[in-house]
Order: C-alpha cells, then structure tokens, then sequence
C-alpha cells in the first residue's frame, strides 16, 4: 500500500482519476484543486475541491502550482506518489522531485507518439481514428517519462472534440483500477518509451480556428469538430463581426454556384454556406453581441 499520494488537477479527467483513487481504496492525503478565479483558459475545468470536501479529503486551492508555499508542503508531506492529471501548468523539478516513487500524468495519445499540446484537436485533424490514453511517469521533457499503463480507445470518422474526449476519459477510467490495486501491491512498474518513434504536436491557440474558405468542405467540417467545445470553436467573420460555427454537417451541391464562404440560406434549421466542393450546413453556432441574425451576404 502506498504511504501517501497527492493529487493535482483542474479538468474533468483529473476528477475521473481522483474518484477512481478515492473508489478503489486509495484517497489521497491531499488534493490540490485549481481555483475556478483561474479556469477561464481551462477547457474542461472541474472544481476538484468540492469531491474533496464530499469524501472528507484536505485541499489546497492554488493559482499556481509551483508556488513556493504549495511546494513546500508536498516535500515535508514526501509522498510516494504525485498524480498530476490535466494540468495545463508544467510541474518544475521540486515537484518531481518531492514524490518518493514519481509522479504520475496522463497523456490521451499512445505515447510517444503525439507528445505535446492540443491532443484531442490535433487528433481529429489528423485524421486519428485508433488511439490509446496513457499513464506515464513526468520527468524534464515533454511527455517522455517511462510509461505506466495505456488503453485503446477509438475515435470516429465523425466524432468532435467532445466525443473524442469522452472516448479517452473512458478508456482512462477503464485503465485505472489495475494501476491502482499494483499501487497497493507495491508492483507498479513501467517502460521507457521510443526514443525512435516519438511526434510532437505543437501548440494551438484560438486564432487557429479560423476557417479558410477556399479549404475543401471536409477540411472545413474536420475544422468545427476538431475544435469545438470545450475548445474555443472554428469561427469566421461576418459583416466584421465573429462568428463560432460549434456543429455542422456537410452536403453534397449540385445545384448552387458561387464563392468560397457564401451563404446559400438561413433560418431555423441552420445556415447553408457554399464550398467549393459542397455545401456546409451550420446547424449550431454562437454570433457576438453585434450580429443579430444572418442573412444572404458572405462569410470571410
């Protein structure tokens, strides 16, 4: 049985692991839980203090985790595990360090294949459709640390982001009760990756949702799913102002020409927008305070 573990995390995965721990006989010691002040840039954010607090575990709200004060505390607990599950922050060296046996985090990627930010995007962008969620030991680089445990998961042809991120969680609520009865046992082990076969994905920001009108309609939908909640949303402009499209289906045209990002039609059902190889249907989307509604005219 382990002598002690902490937790740190903010997202809903990080709650999928922390109930995990606390249903399979292993709570932590201490949670640490990102104050929600802070989440405004956490896609997914969950408050993990109020699972704490319903299962009589101590927290700690933070802001930054590598905060002195914070730190401090998790050497003089010296655990001898740290989970950090869906944090957005990277732990420094002090934190890797103050765990007796290592800390663990979690990946949604068959590592080390696909190491780096944005997984669940770059995921569908790419085109994935076979993948696997990974435990794995944080070290000094990006996503390299020896790995724990992974299990497959599958994404579909049509799947957004949600979905895609429900798949994973699943898969990782699957993976946890074997790694947590090998922390009791004391026979957790674990595997370098490699080297050789390691990708990285590089950092996406908001402004790389904005749709390109002259790309194909399925590069166009690929686009909307890809970054659609809890991501900031494919978007583009309409009469200056900005415009999320969350959902959209693609159509065959063989009766509408046109420009690249003309609308066809609007209402109730959604807004039909010309492509240059079909129609993509918008059948959910967000307009800003200036936009009242969409008729005729363009989209740039």
């Amino acid at each position: 049985m382990a002598n002690g573990i902490i937790f740190i995390g903010s997202v809903i995965s990080s709650e999928i692991v922390l109930e995990s721990l606390i249903e399979n006989g292993c709570p932590p010691d201490m949670v640490f839980s990102l104050k929600e002040d802070y989440s405004a840039d956490v896609s997914g954010y969950s408050d993990l203090s109020k699972v704490a607090t319903e299962h009589g575990l101590k927290y700690v709200d933070f802001r930054h985790i590598n905060d002195d004060e914070h730190i401090r505390l998790m050497e003089e607990m010296a655990p001898d595990y740290i989970f950090v599950i869906g944090l957005s922050q990277l732990v420094g060296p002090r934190i890797i360090n103050a765990a007796r046996n290592g800390v663990i985090g979690f990946h949604p990627t068959a590592l080390p294949k696909f190491r780096g930010r944005a997984a669940i995007p770059w995921q569908i962008l790419l085109g994935v459709r076979a993948s696997k969620c990974s435990l794995f030991y944080i070290d000094d680089g990006t996503d390299t640390g020896e790995i724990i445990d992974q299990e497959p998961y599958v994404i579909g042809g049509d799947d957004y982001a949600e979905d895609v991120e429900a798949a994973s969680n699943a898969a990782l609520k699957r993976m946890m009760p074997g790694v947590i009865q090998k922390i009791k046992d004391g026979a957790l082990t674990s595997r370098p990756q490699d080297e050789a076969a390691a990708t990285y994905l590089l950092k996406r920001v908001p402004e790389d949702g904005r749709i390109d009108w002259n790309d194909s309609v399925r590069d166009i939908h690929k686009l909307i799913r890809a970054t659609s909640k809890p991501y900031p949303g494919a978007f583009s402009t309409y009469k200056g102002e900005k415009v999320i499209f969350w959902r959209g289906e693609v159509q065959t045209n063989d009766t509408y020409y046109g420009l690249p990002g003309q609308i066809i039609r609007s209402g109730g059902g959604g807004i039909e927008i010309f492509c240059r190889d079909g129609i993509l249907k918008v059948t959910d989307y967000e307009m800003e305070a200036g936009v009242r509604f969409i008729e005729g005219n363009k989209f740039i």
